[in-house]
């Protein structure tokens, strides 16, 4: 019956009168006079008695955010009748807020908000509704409205209507009148600007797609700076005393350099290769030597270097470095070498 009554009220707001889309941005303050349909039951303060229909006033601020949305808080000051085990009247109050979407921005309007009725005791209600709005000047409105209750603590189901009154603050609205168009006025002079090369590259900004390059790099067409490819290595020269294999504390500043190199360029790989001089037997040597280039791999990975990434090799006396048979010469093919190499993409200086 209730949701009949409603969509009675919202067919008569759409057929009356023509369509408007005047809206007024801005605060407004809106009185009411108010009419709700109410049937509740055996209220917590109020045993046997049945809370019927109220007619009050009330009162409301609003604002008009655009074209689409306003919202308001409104105060109901509201005079219920009463049937069952009393059969006179109680006030009761209503409080709450809403949001109101305009159509196309014009004088039909839906709502939607929640509100608090104290009446015995205190209930909270959703309320869905649709409204009119008629403005008779650009500050003065009226409208009228009609939504549905819906209750959230009890399962209470009311209708209420409102007519009321607005009063928009500020002087001016959305629509404002056409005015004539102005007469012509003389084409301007349009002063042609030099072309201006900001960062200095050669380029200018009109045709630079890279802003702020540093004056020391080589440019393109673009104004982009101008990379290439360029060959980078690290080498690695361990050398050890007769018939041994430990790593001097004198290397460790070398190892350290190659740990770095490798760190910086995680894809590459190093071989390690374990020499000796001629002297003793040609296979202890060849042993001799791997188990130099394992002593410096060791001090690879102690340092962080995954093993994987590690190779290692001896030749024993197979690489004289050398080919004499002085202890000079024989101190320099004892040792462990390794050559790194990568490549970096380096910029192209001016």
């Amino acid at each position: 019956m209730k949701l009949r009554m409603l969509s009675a009220v919202v067919t008569a707001l759409m057929a009356t009168g023509a369509y408007a889309d005047d809206h007024k941005e801005g605060v407004y303050l809106g009185v009411f006079g108010d009419y709700y349909n109410a049937e509740w039951e055996n209220s917590r303060d109020a045993a046997g008695v049945t809370v019927d229909d109220s007619t009050g006033w009330g009162a409301e601020l609003g604002y008009r955010f655009s074209k689409y949305w306003s919202g308001r808080i409104e105060y109901a000051d509201m005079d219920f009748d009463l049937s069952g085990l009393r059969t006179d009247s109680v006030d009761g109050d209503r409080i709450g807020i809403d949001g109101l979407y305009h159509f196309n921005g014009g004088p039909f309007y839906a709502l939607f908000g929640l509100k608090s009725i104290d009446v015995f005791d205190s209930n909270t209600f959703a309320n869905v509704g649709a409204g009119y709005r008629h403005h008779f000047s650009e500050n003065f409105a009226a409208n009228f409205e009609t939504a549905i209750y819906q209750g959230i603590d009890r399962g209470y189901t009311d209708v209420g209507a409102k007519l009321g009154i607005n009063y928009f603050f500020g002087g001016s609205s959305s629509s404002k009148p056409v005015e004539p168009a102005p007469a012509p006025e003389p084409e301007p002079v349009v002063v042609v600007a030099a072309p201006v090369d900001t960062d200095k590259d050669g380029i200018y900004d009109m045709d630079d797609q890279c802003a702020n390059t540093p004056m020391t790099d080589a440019v393109d067409a673009q104004g982009c700076t101008l990379y290439e490819d360029k060959e980078v290595t690290v080498s690695l020269l361990v050398r050890f005393p007769n018939n041994n294999s430990s790593v001097s504390q004198q290397y460790l500043d070398d190892i350290q350099a190659v740990v770095s190199f490798l760190n910086e360029h995680p894809e590459t790989t190093v071989v390690l290769e374990g020499h000796t001089s001629a002297v003793g037997k040609a296979e202890y040597n060849k042993w001799l030597s791997k188990k130099r280039a394992d002593s410096v791999a060791k001090q690879l990975i102690d340092k962080g270097i995954d093993k994987m990434r590690i190779t290692t090799v001896g030749f024993g006396e197979e690489r004289l470095k050398n080919m004499g048979d002085s202890a000079q010469a024989h101190a320099e093919n004892r040792r462990v070498e390794a050559k790194v190499k990568s490549i970096e993409r380096v910029k192209v200086q001016r």
